[in-house]
């Protein structure tokens, strides 16, 4: 469902899993003797040859020749910061193998761990793999924040045992197995549902992450949520209370979207009782279900297209003082307008606005945009006048989709002043000026669909079936006289 998107737990894990830092770069001064004046004159020139968008790879590696600028693993580093974001990955490749190439060997092992993560961000995974295996070959360290990068990239592009095989091997690395790789790798597999993959290798080393418990099961339970494992979820739940450690609100949060997510496609009527259960389960640790968890499964409700439950999980939230954010109005809402309520929708969304919030501009398109799909332009008109009123900005889109809309049925007149009040207000409008010309824009006309009458009565004579039995009859006296 819209806006309720699943937890960032790649950064969440990373943060808390992962003691290695960043390695801190150092002023350029502390690096070169050289003045920062011809320094800074130097990085510009290569960033200008790295970042050139004509020429090929040899054709930059020439360039790179002429330079006489001296090269230390500080510039090369500063270089690749600053073109990563302008340049094509595979430039910055070859000017960091040029590097290696003109340095003999200098390079530290911090660099080479540092181009290792651009390329895991910028997704170039071939380029990734390419130094990761020249690190391995070198003999030189990789760090345990970089290990959690490859990891997880090689995860997300299907190649799971791959990422096992560098956690086999970390002593190629000079890398050691120890908490933090181990967490790191279980949170890569889990972020893509292998939670069993996962819990084998917590099995085999069961002595490497005392102290990392409670996120190692906070991994293998978004794992299985992944799946909509509800029974193994359940079961990792459990197993965090019988070795005392207490699930917090994301675990609940987890669990109960990987419930709410089984119940929707094979129980749909048991959402609102088990998801209440879950809840009344989180107060008797002392956690109070927050409007994400509310909103989880309104969200369901709300795919379902159930009405009166979805409204009735707005009065539990008010009641149980958690107050509902413009998220849980919104999910309400929507529901409302899809089946056709316009004015308890209207309602909801009068209620949120007296509740002082301020909603993001996606809720007001999100609407305007069902309400026009479903020729309800008047109420789409009604909630943009409130979108103005609220000055949250970005109005060109709605311009653009309710003044064609206005013209193809008719009223132009409103298109018209739409189309002024947007053009005075200096919105740019992306919607061509001939749909106000009713003699260019198609009018829509809906078409009566009329009923052809159906005459269920049978007319037809029934001699012919009565002929043909009488003919059977006949053929069936002559037969046995013929076997006597």
């Amino acid at each position: 469902m819209l806006f309720l998107r699943k937890p960032t737990w790649r950064n969440l894990t990373r943060l808390q899993t992962i003691s290695a830092r960043k390695p801190t770069q150092l002023f350029p001064s502390l690096y070169c003797t050289m003045p920062p004046t011809h320094l800074h004159t130097d990085i510009e020139e290569l960033c200008s040859v790295v970042c050139r968008s004509f020429g090929g790879l040899d054709e930059l590696e020439v360039s790179l020749d002429r330079f006489t600028i001296p090269l230390t693993s500080s510039l090369v580093t500063q270089v690749i910061d600053s073109c990563k974001n302008e340049a094509p990955t595979r430039r910055l490749l070859r000017f960091f193998l040029w590097s290696h190439k003109n340095l003999d060997d200098k390079l530290e092992d911090a660099d080479y761990n540092h181009v290792i993560r651009v390329f895991a961000e910028n997704k170039d995974y071939r380029a990734m793999e390419i130094l990761t295996s020249d690190l391995g070959k070198e003999g030189r360290k990789m760090e345990t924040y970089t290990f959690s990068v490859v990891a997880e990239a090689l995860v997300k592009m299907g190649r799971e045992e791959e990422a096992l095989g560098i956690f086999k091997n970390l002593d190629k690395f000079n890398c050691p197995q120890d908490r933090d790789t181990v967490t790191a790798i279980v949170s890569a597999l889990c972020s893509k549902g292998h939670a069993r993959r996962a819990e084998g290798v917590v099995s085999h080393h069961k002595n490497k992450i005392s102290g990392a418990e409670p996120l190692i099961y906070r991994s293998l339970l978004y794992g299985w949520s992944e799946k909509e494992n509800v029974k193994e979820a359940r079961k990792i739940i459990k197993e965090m209370k019988s070795l005392g450690f207490t699930p917090d609100l994301f675990c609940y949060n987890t669990f109960l979207r990987c419930l709410c997510e089984r119940n929707l496609k094979s129980n749909p009527s048991g959402l609102v009782p088990e998801a209440l259960n879950v809840m009344i389960e989180m107060r008797s640790y002392q956690i109070s279900p927050t409007s994400v968890s509310y909103n989880i499964l309104l969200s369901c409700l709300c795919r379902t297209r159930r009405v009166k439950e979805s409204l009735q999980i707005l009065d539990i939230m008010r009641s149980s003082g958690c107050s509902p954010d413009w998220v849980s109005y919104h999910l309400v809402a929507r529901v409302l307008y899809l089946t056709g309520r316009f004015g308890k929708g209207k309602q909801i969304v009068e209620k949120m606005i007296e509740d002082g919030l301020v909603p993001e501009r996606k809720f007001y398109y999100d609407l305007i945009g069902i309400l026009c799909g479903v020729e309800r332009v008047n109420y789409a008109l009604e909630l943009f006048e409130k979108m103005k009123k609220s000055f949250l900005g970005g109005y060109g889109p709605v311009y653009d989709l309710l003044i064609p809309k206005l013209c193809r049925g008719g009223e132009f007149e409103k298109g018209r002043e739409l189309w002024e009040e947007a053009t005075t207000t200096g919105v740019t409008l992306q919607c061509s000026r001939n749909v106000l010309d009713p003699s260019i824009t198609e009018v829509f006309k809906p078409v009566r669909k009329v009923k052809e009458e159906v005459n269920l009565v049978d007319h037809t004579p029934r001699t012919k079936p009565r002929v043909a039995k009488t003919i059977r009859k006949n053929y069936k006296g002559k037969r046995k006289k013929r076997t006597k």
